[in-house]
Protein backbone atom coordinates (compact mmCIF):
# COMPACT_ATOMS: atom_id res chain seq x y z
CA UNK A 1 0.00 0.00 0.00
CA UNK A 2 1.49 3.38 -0.97
CA UNK A 3 1.75 6.44 1.23
CA UNK A 4 -0.89 8.03 -0.95
CA UNK A 5 -3.56 5.72 0.47
CA UNK A 6 -6.65 7.71 1.47
CA UNK A 7 -7.99 7.56 5.00
CA UNK A 8 -11.20 5.84 3.85
CA UNK A 9 -9.31 3.10 1.97
CA UNK A 10 -7.01 2.64 4.93
CA UNK A 11 -9.94 2.25 7.33
CA UNK A 12 -11.50 -0.40 5.05
CA UNK A 13 -8.25 -2.42 5.06
CA UNK A 14 -7.84 -2.11 8.83
CA UNK A 15 -11.39 -3.26 9.53
CA UNK A 16 -11.10 -6.27 7.19
CA UNK A 17 -7.67 -7.51 8.35
CA UNK A 18 -6.51 -9.46 11.37
CA UNK A 19 -4.87 -7.57 14.24
CA UNK A 20 -1.25 -7.81 13.00
CA UNK A 21 -2.23 -6.88 9.50
CA UNK A 22 -4.19 -3.90 10.80
CA UNK A 23 -1.11 -2.60 12.56
CA UNK A 24 0.98 -3.07 9.38
CA UNK A 25 -1.60 -1.20 7.33
CA UNK A 26 -1.55 1.70 9.77
CA UNK A 27 2.25 1.88 9.82
CA UNK A 28 2.52 1.80 6.03
CA UNK A 29 -0.36 4.11 5.32
CA UNK A 30 0.60 6.89 7.70
CA UNK A 31 3.64 9.14 7.49
CA UNK A 32 6.39 8.73 10.08
CA UNK A 33 6.83 11.57 12.58
CA UNK A 34 9.77 13.85 11.90
CA UNK A 35 13.01 13.21 13.75
CA UNK A 36 13.30 15.43 16.87
CA UNK A 37 15.93 18.14 16.84
CA UNK A 38 18.97 17.98 19.10
CA UNK A 39 17.52 20.71 21.34
CA UNK A 40 14.11 19.05 21.56
CA UNK A 41 15.59 15.65 22.45
CA UNK A 42 17.94 17.15 25.05
CA UNK A 43 15.13 19.12 26.70
CA UNK A 44 12.95 16.00 26.78
CA UNK A 45 15.64 14.05 28.62
CA UNK A 46 16.18 17.04 30.90
CA UNK A 47 12.47 17.00 31.75
CA UNK A 48 12.79 13.27 32.48
CA UNK A 49 15.57 14.01 34.97
CA UNK A 50 13.38 16.59 36.73
CA UNK A 51 10.45 14.16 36.88
CA UNK A 52 12.70 11.69 38.72
CA UNK A 53 13.23 14.35 41.38
CA UNK A 54 9.47 14.87 41.58
CA UNK A 55 8.84 11.17 42.20
CA UNK A 56 11.74 10.84 44.67
CA UNK A 57 11.82 14.19 46.54
CA UNK A 58 14.32 12.80 49.04
CA UNK A 59 16.93 13.54 46.35
CA UNK A 60 16.58 17.22 47.25
CA UNK A 61 18.12 16.69 50.68
CA UNK A 62 21.60 17.36 49.30
CA UNK A 63 20.52 20.72 47.82
CA UNK A 64 18.47 21.95 50.80
CA UNK A 65 19.45 20.64 54.24
CA UNK A 66 23.10 19.95 53.39
CA UNK A 67 23.92 23.49 52.15
CA UNK A 68 22.16 25.04 55.16
CA UNK A 69 24.20 22.86 57.50
CA UNK A 70 27.45 23.83 55.78
CA UNK A 71 26.77 27.57 55.92
CA UNK A 72 25.79 27.58 59.58
CA UNK A 73 28.49 25.19 60.72
CA UNK A 74 31.46 26.89 59.05
CA UNK A 75 30.23 30.41 59.84
CA UNK A 76 29.71 29.93 63.56
CA UNK A 77 32.48 27.39 64.19
CA UNK A 78 35.30 29.16 62.37
CA UNK A 79 34.10 32.73 61.77
CA UNK A 80 35.35 34.19 65.03
CA UNK A 81 38.70 32.38 64.91
CA UNK A 82 39.51 33.12 61.27
CA UNK A 83 38.09 36.61 60.74
CA UNK A 84 37.42 38.02 64.20
CA UNK A 85 33.64 37.92 63.81
CA UNK A 86 31.02 35.88 62.02
CA UNK A 87 29.70 39.01 60.25
CA UNK A 88 33.04 39.60 58.55
CA UNK A 89 33.67 35.95 57.76
CA UNK A 90 30.30 35.36 56.10
CA UNK A 91 31.16 38.01 53.48
CA UNK A 92 34.22 35.97 52.49
CA UNK A 93 32.84 32.49 53.15
CA UNK A 94 29.43 32.44 51.46
CA UNK A 95 30.50 32.80 47.80
CA UNK A 96 33.22 30.20 48.35
CA UNK A 97 31.07 27.66 50.15
CA UNK A 98 28.37 28.20 47.50
CA UNK A 99 30.93 27.11 44.90
CA UNK A 100 31.98 24.14 47.03
CA UNK A 101 28.41 22.92 47.64
CA UNK A 102 27.28 23.13 44.01
CA UNK A 103 30.48 21.45 42.77
CA UNK A 104 29.90 18.60 45.24
CA UNK A 105 26.33 18.17 43.97
CA UNK A 106 27.56 17.64 40.40
CA UNK A 107 28.71 14.11 41.23
CA UNK A 108 25.09 12.90 41.36
CA UNK A 109 24.96 13.23 37.57
CA UNK A 110 27.36 10.29 37.30
CA UNK A 111 25.35 8.32 39.85
CA UNK A 112 22.15 8.82 37.81
CA UNK A 113 23.89 7.71 34.62
CA UNK A 114 25.27 4.60 36.29
CA UNK A 115 21.87 3.73 37.80
CA UNK A 116 20.15 3.88 34.40
CA UNK A 117 22.86 1.70 32.88
CA UNK A 118 22.40 -0.88 35.64
CA UNK A 119 18.63 -0.95 35.04
CA UNK A 120 19.07 -1.37 31.29
CA UNK A 121 17.44 1.95 30.40
CA UNK A 122 20.42 3.02 28.30
CA UNK A 123 19.87 0.11 25.92
CA UNK A 124 16.52 1.65 25.02
CA UNK A 125 18.02 5.12 24.62
CA UNK A 126 20.59 3.82 22.14
CA UNK A 127 17.89 2.42 19.85
CA UNK A 128 15.99 5.71 19.57
CA UNK A 129 16.35 7.81 16.38
CA UNK A 130 17.64 10.85 18.26
CA UNK A 131 20.77 12.96 18.56
CA UNK A 132 23.31 10.66 20.23
CA UNK A 133 24.45 12.97 23.05
CA UNK A 134 20.84 13.92 23.96
CA UNK A 135 20.52 11.55 26.97
CA UNK A 136 23.80 12.84 28.44
CA UNK A 137 22.96 16.49 27.86
CA UNK A 138 19.52 15.83 29.34
CA UNK A 139 21.04 14.59 32.59
CA UNK A 140 23.12 17.75 32.84
CA UNK A 141 20.22 20.07 32.01
CA UNK A 142 18.03 18.38 34.61
CA UNK A 143 20.69 18.77 37.28
CA UNK A 144 20.96 22.50 36.59
CA UNK A 145 17.68 22.79 38.52
CA UNK A 146 19.41 21.24 41.54
CA UNK A 147 22.27 23.74 41.25
CA UNK A 148 19.85 26.67 41.08
CA UNK A 149 17.89 25.41 44.09
CA UNK A 150 21.06 24.92 46.14
CA UNK A 151 22.21 28.44 45.24
CA UNK A 152 18.88 29.98 46.24
CA UNK A 153 18.83 28.11 49.56
CA UNK A 154 22.40 29.08 50.49
CA UNK A 155 22.00 32.72 49.48
CA UNK A 156 18.77 32.97 51.45
CA UNK A 157 20.38 31.56 54.59
CA UNK A 158 23.40 33.79 54.06
CA UNK A 159 21.26 36.90 53.80
CA UNK A 160 19.45 35.96 57.00
CA UNK A 161 22.69 35.62 58.99
CA UNK A 162 24.32 38.77 57.61
CA UNK A 163 25.67 38.33 54.06
CA UNK A 164 25.43 41.58 52.13
CA UNK A 165 26.72 41.42 48.51
CA UNK A 166 28.20 44.71 47.37
CA UNK A 167 27.30 43.96 43.76
CA UNK A 168 23.58 43.83 44.52
CA UNK A 169 21.17 41.65 42.60
CA UNK A 170 23.10 41.88 39.33
CA UNK A 171 26.35 40.86 40.99
CA UNK A 172 24.71 37.86 42.64
CA UNK A 173 23.04 36.77 39.40
CA UNK A 174 26.33 37.10 37.52
CA UNK A 175 28.14 35.01 40.13
CA UNK A 176 25.47 32.30 40.11
CA UNK A 177 25.39 32.25 36.29
CA UNK A 178 29.15 31.70 36.16
CA UNK A 179 28.85 28.92 38.73
CA UNK A 180 26.10 27.21 36.71
CA UNK A 181 28.16 27.33 33.51
CA UNK A 182 31.19 25.85 35.25
CA UNK A 183 29.12 23.18 37.03
CA UNK A 184 27.49 22.12 33.75
CA UNK A 185 30.94 21.59 32.26
CA UNK A 186 32.32 19.95 35.41
CA UNK A 187 29.48 17.40 35.42
CA UNK A 188 30.89 15.80 32.27
CA UNK A 189 33.64 14.34 34.44
CA UNK A 190 31.07 12.35 36.41
CA UNK A 191 29.15 11.20 33.33
CA UNK A 192 32.43 9.63 32.22
CA UNK A 193 32.83 7.85 35.55
CA UNK A 194 29.16 6.84 35.45
CA UNK A 195 29.82 5.02 32.18
CA UNK A 196 33.22 3.70 33.18
CA UNK A 197 32.56 2.26 36.65
CA UNK A 198 30.35 -0.71 37.48
CA UNK A 199 28.28 0.44 40.46
CA UNK A 200 26.88 3.71 41.76
CA UNK A 201 28.81 3.24 45.03
CA UNK A 202 32.08 3.16 43.13
CA UNK A 203 31.03 6.31 41.23
CA UNK A 204 30.35 8.12 44.51
CA UNK A 205 33.60 6.84 46.05
CA UNK A 206 35.78 8.03 43.17
CA UNK A 207 33.88 11.32 42.97
CA UNK A 208 34.48 12.10 46.62
CA UNK A 209 38.18 11.24 46.26
CA UNK A 210 38.42 13.89 43.53
CA UNK A 211 36.05 16.55 44.88
CA UNK A 212 37.20 16.75 48.50
CA UNK A 213 40.89 17.55 47.82
CA UNK A 214 39.97 19.85 44.94
CA UNK A 215 37.50 21.93 46.96
CA UNK A 216 39.33 22.01 50.30
CA UNK A 217 42.70 22.79 48.68
CA UNK A 218 41.43 26.15 47.45
CA UNK A 219 40.57 29.60 48.76
CA UNK A 220 37.01 28.63 49.64
CA UNK A 221 37.59 28.94 53.41
CA UNK A 222 40.74 31.02 53.83
CA UNK A 223 43.13 33.22 51.88
CA UNK A 224 46.01 31.04 50.58
CA UNK A 225 48.64 33.64 51.58
CA UNK A 226 49.14 31.93 54.94
CA UNK A 227 49.74 28.52 53.35
CA UNK A 228 53.18 26.98 52.69
CA UNK A 229 54.74 27.98 49.37
CA UNK A 230 54.39 24.57 47.74
CA UNK A 231 50.71 24.44 48.70
CA UNK A 232 50.10 27.99 47.47
CA UNK A 233 51.43 26.98 44.06
CA UNK A 234 48.71 24.34 43.77
CA UNK A 235 45.92 26.36 45.36
CA UNK A 236 46.53 29.50 43.29
CA UNK A 237 46.29 27.49 40.05
CA UNK A 238 43.32 25.36 41.01
CA UNK A 239 40.18 25.79 38.88
CA UNK A 240 38.11 25.91 42.08
CA UNK A 241 40.22 28.81 43.37
CA UNK A 242 39.73 30.77 40.15
CA UNK A 243 35.99 30.04 40.22
CA UNK A 244 35.56 30.95 43.91
CA UNK A 245 37.50 34.18 43.43
CA UNK A 246 35.49 35.14 40.34
CA UNK A 247 32.14 34.44 42.06
CA UNK A 248 33.27 36.28 45.21
CA UNK A 249 34.40 39.35 43.26
CA UNK A 250 31.29 39.44 41.06
CA UNK A 251 29.05 39.37 44.12
CA UNK A 252 31.16 42.13 45.66
CA UNK A 253 30.54 44.35 42.62
CA UNK A 254 33.95 43.98 40.98
CA UNK A 255 34.97 42.67 37.55
CA UNK A 256 37.61 39.93 37.98
CA UNK A 257 38.64 39.66 34.33
CA UNK A 258 41.55 37.27 34.88
CA UNK A 259 39.71 34.84 37.17
CA UNK A 260 36.64 35.03 34.96
CA UNK A 261 38.71 34.09 31.93
CA UNK A 262 40.43 31.27 33.82
CA UNK A 263 37.08 29.89 35.06
CA UNK A 264 35.50 29.91 31.61
CA UNK A 265 38.69 28.51 30.10
CA UNK A 266 38.75 25.63 32.57
CA UNK A 267 35.05 25.00 31.90
CA UNK A 268 35.67 24.86 28.15
CA UNK A 269 38.62 22.49 28.44
CA UNK A 270 36.79 20.17 30.85
CA UNK A 271 33.69 20.02 28.67
CA UNK A 272 35.62 19.35 25.45
CA UNK A 273 37.92 16.69 26.93
CA UNK A 274 35.47 14.82 29.13
CA UNK A 275 32.54 15.32 26.77
CA UNK A 276 34.55 13.64 24.03
CA UNK A 277 35.61 10.76 26.30
CA UNK A 278 32.06 10.36 27.60
CA UNK A 279 30.57 10.06 24.12
CA UNK A 280 33.28 7.56 23.07
CA UNK A 281 32.39 5.40 26.07
CA UNK A 282 28.66 5.84 25.44
CA UNK A 283 28.96 4.72 21.80
CA UNK A 284 30.95 1.64 22.82
CA UNK A 285 28.83 0.73 25.85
Amino acid sequence: MSTATTKTELDDVVLAAPDKERLSALLVGLDRPSRPSALSASLTFGWRAMLKIKHVPEQLFDVTAFPIMLVLMYTYLFGGALAGSTQEYIQFLLPGILVMSVIMITMYTGVSVNTDITKGVFDRFRTLPIWRPAPMVGYLLGDVLRYVLASVVMLTVGMIIGFRPGGGVLGVLAGVALLLVFSFAFSWIWTMFGLLLRTEKSVMGVSMMVIFPLTFLSNVFVDPQTMPGWLQAFVNNSPITHLATAVRELMAGNWPAADLAWSLGWAGVIMVVFGFVTMRLYNRK
